[in-house]
């Protein structure tokens, strides 16, 4: 099997350099001083308790060649249609694609413009660039969950039994996706709006953060999804981690970088219009955000 993993971040990074441990040909593609790193240094892990390294075949897109059988996409949901478009005379029908981007309609999208079959998939794990070809993995968590058809599902559960990374495949995938999304977007949208930490928006305006996580409920209930009871395990994340912990979209915001407002805020406002729900909180922070202004 020949697996293209597409962007070498945080998510990307770790489960391409754990890839590579297997017997499939695993081809990297990232981009600027971090792929120059790579392709000097090849990629290295670095865990709590642990530092390993792989030497890897790492390009930018520019660079493809041949035939994929299975691509994972592991770059921001505003990258992932051109992404897509650098690879699409690499990939046919047979192809398995799944992309590991925030929110939960990129499955859609990428059924929307190719012929592929198309997994359905999100990730928990916490990691990061630490420098340039070096990712930063922090604590034990690491979940792929994904799913679709029986016969693309079983083939991508046996990559990852081989190289050791754990998985999930959920009966509905479409719930499962929605459980790990309403906390991103919620607090992406709070973390941004607000100007302020994870703690901060939990300790000062409590009553936005329930009432944010309501409407996006809201939102999932009208696509035949359930995830109130989500609301409280929300919050008790929100509460259980480090004070001054936030999000990428506010870190981006921050930095005057291209965030993923589309689709972690702007999608909830898009899919209330089309099914006749009130999203009045939301609509006031996008409309601030989309302006560029931060508190």
């Amino acid at each position: 099997m020949r697996i293209a993993v597409v962007g070498l971040g945080g998510v990307g990074g770790y489960i391409f350099a754990s890839l590579t441990k297997g017997s499939s040909q695993c081809v990297g593609f990232a981009r600027g001083e971090h792929l120059q790193a790579i392709q000097k240094n090849g990629i290295t892990i670095v865990e709590d308790e642990r530092r390993w390294s792989r030497a890897v075949d790492a390009r930018s897109l520019d660079e493809a060649d041949g035939y994929f059988d299975l691509v994972l996409f592991c770059v921001k949901s505003y990258d992932l249609r051109q992404a897509y478009e650098k690879l699409a005379l690499h990939v046919d029908e047979q192809t398995v694609l799944l992309s590991l981007a925030n929110g939960v309609n990129n499955g859609d999208i990428l059924r929307e413009i190719s012929g592929s079959i198309v997994l359905d998939a999100c990730v928990y794990i916490l990691a990061h660039i630490q420098s340039p070809s070096v990712i930063r993995k922090e604590g034990k968590v690491f979940a792929l969950v994904f799913g679709g058809e029986a016969e693309p599902v079983r083939g991508f559960s046996l990559v990852l039994d081989e190289v050791g990374l754990r998985y999930k495949i959920p009966d509905d995938i479409k719930t499962a996706l929605w459980k790990k999304y309403i906390f991103i977007s919620a607090f992406a949208t709070l973390t941004s709006y607000y100007n302020k930490s994870i703690g901060y928006v939990s300790e000062f305006y409590m009553d936005e953060v329930k009432k944010l996580l309501q409407e996006i409920a809201l939102v999932a209930a009208s696509k035949g999804v359930d995830i109130e009871s989500e609301i409280q395990k929300s919050l008790n994340i929100a509460l259980s981690l480090p004070y001054d912990s936030s999000t990428s979209m506010h870190l981006d915001f921050q930095n005057s970088r291209q965030t993923e407002l589309e689709s972690l805020s702007g999608y909830i406002l898009r899919e209330a219009d089309a099914n006749g729900v009130d999203t009045p909180l939301m609509k006031r922070m996008y409309k601030k955000l989309r302006a560029g202004n931060l508190s």
